[in-house]
């Protein structure tokens, strides 16, 4: 494996990694500011408060994406076979 490849291969881990994490932490940071703002406009001052919605929306958003992530981890697994497959 060359150094070019290498980064490609770096790269490409990098850019599958984001796409796998965005949704569930940009979900998390949405209900967070969401259910954050919330509680400065009611000043309700419960800290365990945003846990349970942000678990609920964490776990739909991970129901909704896990096909989109299985055949991406699919697709990676797949070229990484080839690249060593190949002479």
């Amino acid at each position: 494996m060359t150094g070019a490849e290498t980064l490609d291969f770096a790269r490409e881990s990098i850019y599958l990694l984001i796409e796998l994490a965005a949704p569930t932490m940009l979900t998390a940071l949405v209900v967070g500011v969401v259910i954050g703002l919330l509680q400065a406009l009611t000043q309700i001052q419960e800290a365990t408060l945003v846990f349970v919605p942000k678990i609920l929306a964490i776990f739909l958003v991970l129901l909704f994406a896990l096909p989109m992530a299985g055949e991406a981890m699919a697709t990676y697994m797949t070229n990484i076979a080839a690249r060593i497959a190949q002479p």
